[in-house]
């Protein structure tokens, strides 16, 4: 049967209305969780961030009497994180290169591929076991800095690697035809065309795990212990390594000062105004990047 030009005008106008309630549908979830989101976020921002002072950012805490600082646990938070970048970021980039540019497609690869992915999705819990096995268990070093900051790492490895390796692939095949054309070897096309273009996708992947890993507390927790220095500024790497979200939890759960309700809202306001600047500062760059 032959359509009439009637019947398209109806399938057309028919579109058009799912078009359209499909578009209001979404809108709606996404502003629904945008709300959410916000509320959450005002709420617990509301709840402590209007009574942080600057003894409680490099104040010493305090195990029975009220009125004590995080300082040294905060040191740690940003001392621990610069640690696991440090080591992740190096190793994440080389293997996303590698699987991205060099690695021939064949099981081997894909299963490799699936592994990364695999261990992307383990729950962070099972890192901090392995970490406590192995510096607590093998190596007895106990619960540490340095312990935290390796067993962070290999928790964000795994999605580094992903993310790079993904922002690396989607640069567009002319780049590299453009650059061999003119002579370029594999590795200067890689360091002078390749990573430039996928430099924004590499800051996304190194933004969302250095976040994840500030608000990390079941692998600290494990590896580096509850507890903190008794000095603001311990650069130790044996010291012990408890962070903010540490405290958060132990202010919740186990502290016993007065104030340990309003140490937990400070703390969680804290960490959450640190989490949203180190977001804004690793996508600054690419904000007012012209296009």
């Amino acid at each position: 049967m032959i359509r009439t030009p009637l019947n398209i005008e109806k399938s057309i106008k028919k579109n058009r209305a799912i078009n359209k309630v499909m578009k209001i549908l979404l809108s709606s979830i996404t502003i629904f969780t945008f709300g959410i989101i916000l509320l959450l976020l005002l709420k617990i921002l509301s709840k402590g961030l209007t009574t942080i002072d600057i003894h409680f950012l490099v104040g010493l805490p305090e195990e029975i009497d009220a009125g004590g600082g995080v300082g040294p646990f905060l040191f740690n938070t940003f001392y621990i994180l610069l640690i696991s970048l440090f080591i992740s970021i190096p190793i994440g980039l080389g293997a996303g290169i590698y699987l991205a540019e060099y690695a021939k497609q064949n099981k081997l690869t894909d299963w490799i591929s699936t592994c990364v992915e695999a261990l992307a999705s383990v729950p962070s819990i099972i890192f901090g076991l392995f970490g406590y096995v192995l510096f607590v268990e093998v190596f007895d070093v106990g619960l540490t800095v340095i312990g935290a900051a390796i067993t962070l790492s290999f928790l964000n490895l795994p999605a580094l690697t992903r993310i790079i390796e993904e922002s690396i692939r989607n640069v567009p095949l002319s780049y590299r035809e453009a650059s061999y054309s003119l002579g370029a070897s594999k590795a200067t096309c890689i360091i002078t065309i390749i990573l430039p273009a996928a430099l924004k996708g590499i800051f996304t992947g190194i933004s969302l795990t250095a976040c994840r890993a500030l608000g990390e507390s079941a692998v600290i927790l494990l590896a580096g212990g509850t507890s903190a220095s008794d000095k603001m500024w311990d650069f130790s790497l044996t010291g012990p390594g408890a962070t903010l979200p540490v405290q958060l939890w132990y202010s919740q759960s186990e502290a016993l000062v007065e104030d340990a309700m309003k140490i937990a809202d400070q703390s969680a306001a804290l960490l959450v105004v640190i989490i949203l600047f180190l977001s804004i500062i690793l996508r600054l760059p690419f904000l007012f990047k012209k296009k």
